[in-house]
């Protein structure tokens, strides 16, 4: 289940490069629900090449990637499960990915649209991110069933939530 929420946290792996006219991205936190079974956790170990524009958002560029093995649900013999090859198969499949194909803002923040990769899927997604200061908060919700990763039969159980939050310098 939490698996599901790590892919998600690919896609947020991009902002955590150098931002553009405002400096670099200083911290960043990310975390996930699975809402059929309120599981949350959170994933690390992000790697990215991106470039934030905060004055002219569509020169942005949001790709980075994510270990698999970095999935944290707060419970061990959980986090062991999902790891293994019934769900995200870490031996196989050790990352994560995201990379951006428009990005897009308007007075209710910022669009980004891309293609994430989780297992041997590719899939588009849009996160809405919106600006506070420094701050840059996305949201975006998904199916881990899209992704090969079936932890309930129907697919509206294999929902997800991710939250993502770069705090810039």
């Amino acid at each position: 289940m939490k698996s599901i929420l790590l892919f998600l946290f690919i896609l947020s792996a991009p902002l955590c490069g150098v931002a553009q006219n405002s400096g670099e991205i200083a911290s960043s936190e990310i975390t996930f629900v699975y809402l059929s079974n309120d599981v949350d956790g959170s994933v690390s170990g992000f790697t990215s090449d991106s470039r934030i524009d905060l004055e002219n958002p569509s020169n942005s560029v949001f790709k980075g990637s994510v270990a698999t093995e970095t999935i944290k649900t707060g419970n061990f013999l959980r986090d062991w499960s999902i790891r293994g090859g019934k769900y995200f198969d870490v031996d196989t499949y050790p990352t994560m990915s995201f990379e951006s194909t428009s990005v897009s803002a308007d007075a209710e923040g910022w669009k980004v649209t891309g293609d994430l990769t989780i297992k041997k899927t590719t899939k588009p997604i849009t996160i809405n991110f919106t600006r506070n200061g420094n701050k840059l908060t996305g949201t975006t919700t998904l199916y881990s069933s899209d992704f090969g990763i079936n932890v309930k039969k129907k697919k509206e159980d294999n929902k997800v939530k991710v939250t993502l939050v770069f705090q810039l310098k």
